[in-house]
């Protein structure tokens, strides 16, 4: 596939930026200024008007800034590359960080579970096809990444839930929203209007406090299941990997384990509020890094 051309714009640019090219043109327009301006300072801009035009032709030339741009180009992409892995490693290891202490172990233990699992598959796979006389194969590590991830995200939720409900009191809610209920059939007895209101809008504000509490409380069983549930189907896996000699067929089967958590991840986009876990920072980061490790 042919490279896609400089331009005529950046030909021009590189063709008068030439550091010969302007140590020429500043000592002609200097000594055209100095003896005849108004005679010689045009020919010096048609001069370089003929250099840009005819430099700016030439094949080789082209190439060369073409080569040049497509070099700088795939720097830019390097440092792009690095610097979003770099965010989200950060971004990992910050969310890890935040965990208690028994989320994050039991987080920890999880993916130790499972990169020792990974191990010791390819050991057992690699031995039996050494004897073969083949080459050992390997569980490919993506979607088993991608569950360990959605399970963290999972304990971020479950934080922010656990602190939502211990500092809110249900009972206390409600006993309020009985007296401001008790009140306003008071005043309404009394035909006192205005008083009326402001309590209708207090019992709304007690009646969304109340059905937060109650979706906050929801939200934190389902994620405590899915957990459950998560772990469940990691350890499965990855004890299946010393069981199963086929490489594909395990992997295959953590791809469309990790293919059907759709309505998971779709319930932690509308937990994104509590989280702060955006969709910006979805993109799995690398979970099994070999110098991965958090005291």
């Amino acid at each position: 596939m042919a490279k896609k051309k400089a331009g005529i714009l950046r030909y021009l640019k590189e063709a008068f930026t030439f550091r010969w090219n302007l140590l020429f043109l500043g000592g002609a327009t200097v000594t055209a200024a100095m003896i005849s301006p108004d005679v010689l300072l045009p020919l010096v801009a048609a001069g370089e008007l003929a250099y840009l035009a005819g430099l700016t032709a030439v094949p080789r030339f082209q190439a060369a800034i073409d080569a040049r741009v497509h070099a700088e180009q795939g720097e830019l992409g390097k440092i792009a590359n690095g610097s979003q892995k770099a965010k989200a490693d950060i971004s990992l290891s910050e969310t890890i960080r935040a965990l208690d202490p028994d989320a994050r172990r039991r987080f920890l233990e999880l993916r130790n579970r499972c990169r020792t699992m990974h191990k010791i598959a390819k050991g057992v796979r690699g031995h039996h096809r050494a004897q073969a006389g083949g080459i050992g194969g390997d569980v490919r590590t993506p979607g088993l990444e991608r569950l360990l991830w959605v399970f963290l995200r999972l304990q971020v939720s479950d934080k922010a839930l656990q602190s939502f409900l211990q500092a809110t009191d249900e009972d206390e809610i409600s006993t309020g929203l009985q007296d401001l209920e008790r009140r306003k059939n008071i005043a309404e007895e009394k035909g006192q209007e205005r008083i009326v209101n402001s309590l209708n809008d207090s019992i709304a504000t007690a009646v969304m406090r109340l059905e937060n509490y109650r979706k906050a409380h929801d939200n934190a069983e389902f994620v405590r299941v899915e957990l459950d549930r998560i772990e469940g189907k990691i350890q499965g896996l990855s004890e299946m990997g010393v069981s199963n000699q086929d490489p594909d067929y395990i992997s295959s089967q953590v791809d469309a384990i990790a293919d059907g958590m759709a309505h998971t991840e779709e319930a932690m986009r509308e937990l994104e509020y509590i989280t702060g876990l955006t969709s910006e920072t979805e993109a799995t980061p690398e979970i099994f890094g070999e110098d991965f490790e958090y005291e």
